[in-house]
């Protein structure tokens, strides 16, 4: 049977799904299999955004309509019918499950008082212990982050009236989350709601001696704020003008246009979207200029009104500028245009990076997800997905982070891996690029890169201390001061650079330019570390169960006996470095003393050198991969072996076959392939695929930090 929990609140608009989406991401880095179930969904026509965006998440597998029990209309003609229906879906889920974060209904629609009754019905006929989460908002301004805060003392009132509500239903509580409380009375809020929930523990608690734990999460903007494209929704509108990309950006704030333009561009104010007649084209204009400007406030978007097609000259105008700015069109007048959005209400989705990262950044911080896994009595798996694996290597690089640069700051993916990396603590960065150009880019995408240093790489102080140094580096290459200052404004050449002087604990590279433009500065400044003849790589292969290491696949298109063995004993160390025991194989066509050939020759000489150079390292070679990975192969080809049939480090020949082999893995066995990850320099450079997906760039600047943090020790 799965460990499950019913996460609820005791009225609508609580932000729940914050809580879910944190819960879900605490479980997925605890078990393999977890799943979601909707009790209650508005209606089986519409699609459960909720719903949706946790099925979202990597470590869900289900589809979603096996994961809804009823819809209102259910519960209104029988209550006690869709109990059963959503008793029955329920099973059916959880047969396939370690855990289960199950979500009760959204108090819309026909929301009631006795609606926490029933949802306490719903956890008690299930047998899940209940997750209530409290508003600490109150009152109809919840649009645009308008919303009153609640005292400590109300909060302590509701959470009093709802927890006798799940007594009476019988349902058992494992913790209260006040959220969206205020920020600077945080501890007090707790306060209050702790000391209602000791008194009635005894009642609603889900086991004797279990305390009911209670923690807040602030209230931030941004998670309540809408988007452009729920805007766009809201007034019924299209997008006429305008990057789509950027349709996921929060708006903070409405200006209606309805004066002249130099009473216009005052009122502008930052991520807002600016409600303008579609007649008044100078208006128009004139916030595309100004939101351009670098001057006045980053826009959000632009809503023009009326039924008035914009003039062919203006339409090819607005083309020559260039502008990404979304415009929408609707036929709407200026008045219900400016109601609509007032009351367009935000959506956590998984699509709205910005309102997704914070959402878990913030659960992470402020709730003790040990102690919810440890309540819900869900050991931690020994088996190690590859979710749980990127979880753990975020884990290790913020309990110590480190300065990371990053010299691709004109892509968007970067961007978005840097906004990832900031929010959820991961490491401290220094994006490369002209600040107005990185700034105003990640403004447009919606994304908050504000705790970053961004750094041009023509900034005349660090160009001049950075070209003596490189002089001096090179100049047994002929290098001059000009040569130097030249070369050195490559953002390679100057990240790496910052590296190497102690500017940055490490570089990752790559998302846009080759593996030879990322990697020739480090051979060249940062050099190898001693003992190490040659630079390699290795990628960290996330199987379904358990985590291999592959090397070398980028870099060495044929290694040497001599190089080979250099790979090995790297390799071993990166996996111990990465919390994976080292088995090394050195993998050949030929297993053990059964062939012959200048190949195998090769492996067997390598293998010599690693058992002479790291004596206590287990290796085995030549070995074919199916002895080295396979149980029943290595009891046949090598019984006595202490490697064969469990190798974790897994060394090939050539780049030919390290290569294909971790493609063939990765996209047939559907491994999650993290690297390359370089390994044998002084200090850690990264190196990314240029099809690198911002995932992809989080894990690797997480990898950099972990690596930097060895550096260090």
């Amino acid at each position: 049977m799965a460990q499950s929990i019913f996460i609820t609140s005791a009225e609508g608009h609580s932000g729940k799904s914050t809580v879910a989406l944190g819960v879900l991401d605490a479980l997925s880095h605890a078990t393999p299999k977890v799943g979601v179930f909707r009790a209650i969904a508005r209606s089986t026509a519409e699609r459960d955004y909720v719903l949706e965006m946790l099925l979202d998440h990597d470590g869900v597998d289900l589809d979603y309509d096996e994961c809804i029990g009823v819809t209102y209309d259910d519960v209104r003609a029988d209550p006690e019918a869709a109990l059963a229906t959503i008793v029955e879906r329920y099973k059916a889920v959880e047969a396939q499950c370690d855990a289960v974060v199950i979500v009760g209904s959204d108090y819309t629609d026909v929301g009631s008082p006795a609606e926490l009754g029933y949802n306490g019905r719903i956890a008690a006929n299930l047998g899940a212990p209940v997750l209530l989460v409290l508003s600490g908002r109150a009152g109809e301004g919840e649009q645009l982050g308008t919303a009153i805060a609640r005292t400590p003392d109300e909060m302590g009132q509701i959470a009093s009236l709802a927890l006798a509500e799940l007594q009476h239903s019988r349902a058992g509580v494992l913790a209260v989350v006040a959220n969206r409380a205020d920020s600077d009375r945080l501890t007090e809020v707790v306060t209050a709601i702790q000391s209602v929930v000791d008194a009635a523990s005894r009642a609603v608690r889900v086991s004797p001696g279990q305390p009911v734990s209670v923690w807040a999460l602030p209230e931030d903007r941004f998670l309540v704020a809408p988007s452009v494209r729920g805007v766009l929704r809201s007034v019924d509108g299209r997008l006429v003008k305008g990057d789509a990309d950027l349709l996921t950006r929060e708006v903070l704030g409405v200006v209606v246009a309805g004066m002249s333009m130099v009473n216009v561009l005052p009122r502008l104010t930052e991520s807002a979207v600016v409600v303008i007649p579609a007649d008044r084209t100078e208006v128009v204009l004139a916030a595309l200029l100004a939101h351009a400007s670098g001057t006045f406030p980053s826009l959000a978007g632009i809503v023009l009104n009326g039924p008035f097609p914009l003039p062919d000259d203006i339409d090819r105008l607005i083309d020559g500028l260039g502008s990404t700015l979304p415009i929408i069109a609707t036929d709407l007048g200026t008045y219900e245009t400016a109601v609509r959005i007032m009351s367009t209400r935000g959506r956590l989705a998984a699509d709205s990076q910005r309102r997704y990262d914070t959402a878990l950044s913030l659960f992470e911080q402020h709730v003790d997800t040990d102690v919810l896994i440890t309540a819900l009595g869900l050991a931690r798996s020994s088996v190690v997905t590859p979710l749980m694996f990127e979880y753990g290597l975020i884990e290790r690089a913020r309990a110590n982070r480190k300065t990371i640069v990053l010299p691709e700051g004109d892509d968007d993916r970067v961007l978005r891996a840097a906004a990832t990396v900031l929010s959820r603590g991961i490491a401290d960065l220094v994006i490369l690029g002209e600040e107005i150009e990185v700034r105003s880019r990640a403004l447009e995408l919606g994304i908050d890169i504000k705790a970053a240093q961004v750094l041009s790489p023509f900034d005349a102080v660090h160009v001049d201390k950075f070209a003596r140094e490189y002089e001096q580096l090179r100049a047994h290459k002929g290098m001059t001061y000009q040569r130097a200052a030249d070369t050195i404004t490559d953002v390679s050449y100057f990240g790496t650079l910052m590296v190497h002087l102690g500017l940055a604990d490490g570089m990752v590279s790559g998302a846009a330019h080759t593996t030879a433009h990322t990697i020739r500065p480090a051979f060249e400044i940062i050099k190898t570390k001693p003992g190490v003849s040659v630079v390699s790589s290795v990628f960290l292969m996330a199987l379904a169960d358990r985590v291999l290491v592959y090397g070398d696949c980028a870099v060495i298109p044929d290694p040497s006996s001599t190089q080979l063995a250099d790979i090995a004993i790297s390799s071993a160390a990166t996996a111990s470095q990465f919390g994976i025991a080292p088995r090394v194989a050195m993998l050949s066509y030929s297993t053990g003393e059964s062939g012959s050939g200048e190949d195998v020759e090769k492996v067997r000489a390598a293998t010599a050198l690693v058992r002479e150079r790291a004596p206590e390292l287990l290796v085995e070679g030549p070995i074919q991969y199916d002895a080295a990975a396979d149980v029943a192969v290595a009891a046949a080809k090598m019984p006595d072996s202490a490697v064969a049939g469990r190798a974790t480090v897994f060394v090939f020949p050539d780049l030919n076959t390290g290569n294909n082999t971790y493609k063939a893995v990765q996209r047939s066995a559907g491994a999650v392939a993290i690297g390359p990850v370089l390994q044998g320099l002084n200090k850690p450079i990264n190196d990314l695929s240029r099809g690198a997906l911002v995932e992809d760039i989080v894990n690797t600047i997480a990898i950099t930090a972990i690596q930097a943090q060895g550096e260090q020790a």
